[in-house]
C-alpha cells in the first residue's frame, strides 16, 4: 500500500488546476499575464488592454479595444437602487459594504437569468466596470459627498479618481493609478481567486463567485496589508528624523512583530510589481512636493532587507502611492477588488469553459475509527 505524502498546510505548492491566464516564477521574480511579462504591460498597456488580455488570452486590436472601452463606459453607471442601498448600510468596514453591494449588483444585471458563455462575458465586463464605480462612489458617500456620474470620455483609471474626488485627475495621477490597476489585475491561484473558482465550479452565477472572492479578500491574511503599511508610516510621522524611523522599525523587529508589506508566499526575490509601484510612489511624491512618505519607505525597505533579508511586496509602495493620490486608507483594500475583478472574472470564465466540481479530500486526524456509541446515561 502506498501512503500519500503528508499535505502541506494551506495547500502550499499543491497544483490545483491548469490555467492559461497567469504565469508565476517565484525564484526568478516573474509575473506574466497570458505570456506577457508584467514589466512590459506596466510600461506599455492600459488596464482596459489587460482586461481584454485576461478574458481572451491575447491583446486586442485597436477596434476591439475601442469596443471594450465603449462597453465599459456603457456599464459604469450604477443602478439607482444599489446607490440607495449603499446609503442605508451601517457605518463599518468598507469591505463589508463592497461584499454586500457586489451581491446587490447581481439583482439588477440584465443577463442575470442567462448563464450562456456570451452572457457571462458581458457580465464580466459589467462587473469590472461597475465595481470601479461602486468603490469610488462608496468612498465619496462615506466622506459625505454625493455620487458623481461617470464620464464616458474618461478611461477606467481616470473615471475612478474623478468619481471619487470630483476633480478630473492630472495625467501623472491617471497613469499611476492605471499602472496600479494593471499590476493588481491577476495573481494566479491566490486565496480570493481560488474562492471564486471553487464557487464557479458548482455552476453558481458569476456574481455569486465574485462575492465569494470579495469575502476572501476581506481577510487580513490576504487583503489589507497596504492599509497597514500606511498606518505604520503615519504612526512614525511625516516629519520623523531618519533615526526615529530606524528606531521604530528595530523596536518592532525586536518584539518579533511583522513589518507590513514585506515577504511573499510565492516570490523569493523582489515582487516584480513592487518595482513599478516604487517608481510611482517616487514620481507622485516629487510632483506633489510630498516626498516624505517615499523617502521613509525607502529607509524602511533598506533596514528590513539588511536585518531580515526580506523584499517589499506589492503592498509596500502601493500604500504611499494611493495616499499621495488622495485616496483614503479605508478604500485601499476595496481598490484591490476594483483591479482584481478582471482576473477573478477571467478565472471564472475559464472554470466554466472546462468545468469539474472542485472537491478535494482531507487527511483525517480525529478520534480512532470506530468509536462505539454509548447511551447518554452511561457517559
Amino acid at each position: 500500500m502506498t501512503i500519500a505524502a503528508k499535505p502541506k498546510a494551506g495547500l502550499e505548492d499543491v497544483v490545483a488546476t491548469s490555467s492559461a491566464i497567469c504565469y508565476l516564477d517565484g525564484d526568478r521574480g516573474v509575473l506574466a499575464y497570458c505570456g506577457y511579462d508584467i514589466h512590459d504591460l506596466a510600461r506599455h498597456a492600459t488596464f482596459e488592454e489587460v482586461c481584454y488580455l485576461l478574458w481572451h488570452h491575447r491583446l486586442p486590436t485597436r477596434a476591439e479595444l475601442g469596443d471594450l472601452q465603449s462597453e465599459l463606459a456603457a456599464s459604469r453607471p450604477l443602478p439607482e437602487p444599489v446607490i440607495r442601498l449603499m446609503r442605508m448600510l451601517p457605518e463599518g468596514d468598507l469591505m463589508d459594504a463592497s461584499r454586500t453591494l457586489a451581491s446587490a449588483l447581481g439583482h439588477y444585471d440584465p443577463d442575470a437569468s442567462d448563464s450562456s458563455p456570451n452572457a457571462n462575458h458581458r457580465k464580466a465586463v459589467r462587473l469590472t466596470a461597475q465595481l470601479g464605480s461602486l468603490v469610488a462612489t462608496m468612498g465619496r458617500v462615506h466622506a459625505g459627498g454625493g455620487p458623481i456620474q461617470p464620464d464616458p470620455v474618461l478611461g477606467h483609471a481616470a473615471n475612478f479618481l474623478y468619481m471619487l474626488t470630483g476633480e478630473r485627475p492630472a495625467g501623472l495621477a491617471t497613469h499611476a493609478f492605471d499602472v496600479a490597476l494593471v499590476l493588481h489585475a491577476d495573481h494566479e491561484l491566490n486565496a480570493s481567486t481560488f474562492a471564486a473558482r471553487v464557487s464557479a465550479a458548482t455552476l453558481t452565477d458569476i456574481h455569486s463567485a465574485i462575492v465569494g472572492a470579495v469575502g476572501a479578500l476581506k481577510g487580513p491574511l490576504h487583503g489589507g496589508a497596504n492599509a497597514d503599511v500606511m498606518r505604520m508610516l503615519l504612526d512614525i510621522g511625516a516629519t520623523a528624523a531618519p533615526e526615529k524611523v530606524e528606531e521604530f522599525v528595530r523596536a518592532k523587529l525586536a518584539r518579533k512583530e511583522k513589518i507590513p508589506g514585506f515577504g511573499h508566499r510565492v516570490y523569493h526575490t523582489e515582487d516584480p510589481r513592487a518595482t513599478h509601484l516604487r517608481q510611482m510612489s517616487r514620481d507622485l511624491g516629487q510632483r506633489a512636493g510630498q516626498t516624505a512618505w517615499f523617502e521613509m519607505s525607502q529607509r524602511i525597505e533598506a533596514l528590513v532587507k539588511a536585518e531580515k533579508s526580506l523584499n517589499p511586496n506589492v503592498d509596500f509602495y502601493s500604500a504611499s502611492t494611493y495616499y499621495t493620490l488622495g485616496i483614503p486608507i479605508q478604500l485601499f483594500t476595496p481598490i484591490f477588488a476594483v483591479s482584481r475583478v478582471s482576473g477573478w472574472t477571467a478565472h471564472v470564465l475559464e472554470q466554466y469553459a472546462n468545468n469539474r466540481l472542485i472537491r478535494p479530500r482531507a487527511e483525517y486526524i480525529g478520534p480512532e475509527y470506530p468509536q462505539r456509541y454509548r447511551p447518554l446515561e452511561s457517559r
